[in-house]
């Protein structure tokens, strides 16, 4: 079963990992809703399963394809769950996520495309991966400007070197780090979503002194600028 990805909210019950209490014992917000429609064609292709009230639509994440996850969805058998899974009954549709993929999924809703004629199911996903692939606490000491300059040099720009950039400090104006981007990231045409969702979701995450991240690049003066005065150039 495939789905493609976006964003969205449906109505549902979470559940002890458990199977056997699953639909007694609601704990906090589910990981992942079903649309109504969704609903609707999931209990249908359930139906068409042998042993189907024994099955759950089990939700992983199974990587990232350029900004997004990937997903596989399959109908499991829900005694197979294990405890530390997130284990949901929406209006008798059991859902399951494994433990890994719960907080890549949290928030996230299940539906069906909104082009008409368009069939499968979408999964509409708030939660991006990190273009970093920045995963765990970082201890971070000293005074701000420090704490940037040991979070740039230490993390972000061993990643960013992959692809030939690098980012620096340049200077600290209040609650705001003003950032530079040079080599490969410098008129890189994806840079902008890699400060966005890369460096200042990282900065902004482990330095609370900081409130908003400034790129000062001049993009115009890299090797593939952002802007041009030849549009076919």
């Amino acid at each position: 079963m495939d789905a493609t990805e976006t964003q969205t909210a449906g109505d549902a019950v979470d559940t002890a990992a458990d199977p056997s209490v699953a639909a007694e014992t609601p704990t906090a917000a589910p990981v992942l809703r079903l649309s109504d429609d969704a609903h609707a064609t999931v209990v249908g292709l359930r139906a068409a399963e042998d042993d189907a009230d024994a099955l759950a639509l089990r939700v992983e994440v199974t990587g990232v394809r350029g900004t997004d996850f990937t997903y596989d969805l399959a109908f499991e058998a829900v005694a197979d769950a294990a405890p530390e899974d997130s284990v949901a009954v929406q209006d008798g549709m059991t859902v399951w996520v494994p433990a890994g993929s719960i907080d890549r999924l949290r928030g996230a809703t299940l539906d069906i495309p909104s082009r008409e004629g368009q069939g499968g199911l979408v999964l509409r996903n708030p939660n991006r991966p990190d273009p970093l692939g920045m995963d765990g606490s970082i201890e971070l000491t000293g005074t701000v400007p420090e704490k940037v300059t040991q979070l740039l040099d230490g993390h972000i720009n061993p990643a960013l070197a992959s692809h030939g950039g690098f980012a620096t400090l340049v200077r600290i104006e209040g609650t705001q780090a003003h950032i530079t981007m040079g080599g490969g990231c410098q008129g890189c045409a994806v840079s902008a979503m890699t400060l966005r969702d890369g460096i200042q979701s990282a900065i902004l995450e482990r330095i609370p002194e900081i409130t908003e991240v400034v790129d000062t690049t001049d993009h115009d003066a890299g090797e593939n600028p952002f802007y041009t005065d030849d549009p076919y150039s």
